[in-house]
């Protein structure tokens, strides 16, 4: 079987079933496994997928997405090209695994994706709440936070805390520095999306006049956890969770 993963997520699912032999070609910001992803060849950005290099590519599946605005159109495309594909649109944790248990269907190895669907249910493991509001800040000017729509809500839930957003009924939205005023976390976690975690810089928001007040800036609760840990909706959100549970337990 011929596969090309157009997100980062789909192609660490596929290594994770012990499938990386099928993948002929991956998205441009696959960057997982290192040593299987280095080797492939590479059809362009999420939001910006060459369709004649996947299709080029002679693939038997495309595993699309539909995950962040602007992939339907990458999904059109994929489609108006006559290949074959499955675009998930996973919304909390239990549809991740429902996404696993698909890809391991559709790649014929059903008792694999049990298995790691199995790993990934006793490893996140329903702590203790806090009673800590964390807010994950997908992008800082402006900033873009996690709603109640997410896989982040179960994550941040079954990690101890509570989704700053969680009210908000929504994927992830802009917010004003009053409307963070108003939500009171006590975590900031950032998570922006495609900037390399080495860039990532705390001081940015520990800067913003308008949160001095907020407890997670007096209490030094500005933390970096890198999105592909959070953001992508696959295996590493255990390792996402275990960087959550060492925020949150700390005295």
């Amino acid at each position: 079987m011929r596969i090309v993963s157009l997100t980062c997520s789909n192609t660490e699912i596929v290594c994770a079933l012990g499938m990386a032999h099928t993948l002929v070609g991956v998205d441009d910001h696959s960057d997982h496994p290192p040593e299987v992803v280095a080797a492939l060849p590479r059809v362009g950005p999420d939001l910006g997928i060459d369709v004649a290099k996947v299709a080029a590519l002679q693939p038997d599946w495309v595993l699309a997405s539909l995950t962040v605005p602007g992939h339907e159109r990458v999904v059109a495309a994929v489609e108006a090209a006559g290949l074959r594909y499955v675009a998930p649109a996973p919304l909390s944790i239990a549809d991740v695994y429902r996404d696993i248990r698909d890809i391991g269907a559709l790649l014929g190895v059903p008792d694999r994706a049990e298995v790691l669907v199995d790993t990934l249910t006793a490893g996140l493991a329903p702590m203790p709440a806090t009673g800590r509001r964390v807010l994950v800040e997908w992008w800082p000017k402006p900033v873009i936070a996690a709603g109640h729509r997410s896989w982040i809500e179960g994550l941040v839930t079954l990690a101890g805390g509570e989704n700053a957003l969680t009210g908000r009924d929504c994927i992830s939205t802009p917010l004003t520095d009053d409307e963070v005023v108003a939500l009171a976390p006590d975590v900031v976690v950032v998570a922006w999306c495609g900037v390399p975690f080495e860039r990532y810089r705390l001081d940015v928001v520990y800067r913003r006049p308008a949160w001095q007040g907020l407890r997670a800036l007096q209490e030094r609760r500005v933390v970096a956890i890198s999105e592909a840990w959070l953001g992508r909706p696959g295996p590493r959100l255990l390792d996402g969770y275990h960087a959550l549970r060492r925020v949150l337990e700390a005295p």
